[in-house]
């Protein structure tokens, strides 16, 4: 894995809204985030397709060439959306990746919609990613061990960060209670997006060797999530999991199948641990993932800990 230079004050952080933009009634949101930003002591550069009162800020053709130059800037250390939309996945295909694997790396952070750019990118140059909160999902302060997008991007490669836990402990769904101390490579996103680029050239996880596997449903009903899963199972994405993460989640249950059965049926005959109510995505407090990092995962009635190290 290829890990981009640690992030300091002084370095360039741009931000580009490679889905949806930000209207006008949430231009406070965006203004309050980017000052946090420069009272930290970075500069901050915002892009052009940025605003917009649609669920686009702007042509797919024009997000790609921002979110490349952006990527390629050596001027640029970091980069993050204001938030994350619908449909990035369009830009999956105006992408450059030869690129973008040639080039010096730089951080590219977020959830939601924006792991249907984050895990390709990992997956096809080998570069590490971040699964964080976009720029205005970051609160002021975290819970416990857990680190925002700007803690984990400020480390150095070979870097060992711990998260464990917040009040809530993570819940097996595989029916076993025996002690867990597993380790692969990191990979996973939102279960609404990423669905759709397994089985495509963009969602092959073969080459990563033994994963961890984590997974999170933003607002769709247990049935949908069921088959998702399904669909990404049957494309591979779970093959060389050695273990699944669910994140926290408050989409709906149906009368007859809890989201827990949802991931049960799909998930269940791989005959891996499948550890629930880990802190990603769409329920905060929101831990960090680092796409490609070689995770280590503890889990037993005393500890619940995931271990990243960048290497």
């Amino acid at each position: 894995m290829r890990y981009p230079r640690p992030l300091a004050p002084g370095d360039t952080i741009a931000v580009t809204a490679t889905s949806s933009g930000v209207q006008e009634d949430a231009m406070p949101l965006l203004d309050a985030a980017v000052r946090r930003l420069r009272d930290s002591g970075y500069e901050v550069v915002l892009g052009d397709c940025l605003l917009g009162g649609t669920h686009i800020s702007a042509p797919a053709a024009d997000r790609a060439a921002e979110l490349m130059a952006m990527l390629l800037d050596p001027a640029v250390s970091a980069v993050v959306p204001p938030w994350g939309g619908e449909t990035g996945i369009d830009l999956l295909p105006l992408l450059d990746f030869d690129a973008l694997r040639a080039a010096e790396p730089t951080w590219f952070a977020g959830y939601s919609d924006t792991s249907t750019l984050l895990t390709p990118i990992t997956l096809l140059t080998g570069t590490a990613t971040l699964h964080s909160g976009n720029l205005v999902d970051v609160p002021n302060r975290l819970p416990g061990s857990f680190s925002s997008w700007l803690d984990v991007a400020g480390l150095a490669a070979g870097s060992v960060l711990r998260q464990e836990s917040s009040a809530l402990r993570w819940r097996r769904l595989d029916g076993g209670n025996g002690e867990l101390d597993l380790s692969g490579r990191l990979i996973g996103g939102c279960i609404e997006t990423i669905t759709h680029i397994t089985g495509s050239p963009f969602g092959g996880t073969s080459a990563l060797g033994p994963t961890i596997v984590y997974v999170e449903a933003c607002e769709d009903g247990a049935f949908s999530i069921c088959r998702a899963l399904h669909g990404m199972r049957l494309a591979g994405f779970f093959d060389s999991a050695v273990a699944v993460l669910i994140g926290r989640s408050s989409a709906p249950d149906a009368p007859s199948l809890t989201q827990d059965d949802a991931v049960r049926d799909a998930l269940g005959m791989l005959g891996v641990p499948i550890v629930a109510d880990v802190e990603f995505g769409h329920v905060p407090p929101q831990l960090t993932i680092v796409n490609g990092a070689l995770g280590r995962l503890r889990w037993s009635q005393h500890e619940n800990v995931l271990e990243q190290t960048l290497a």
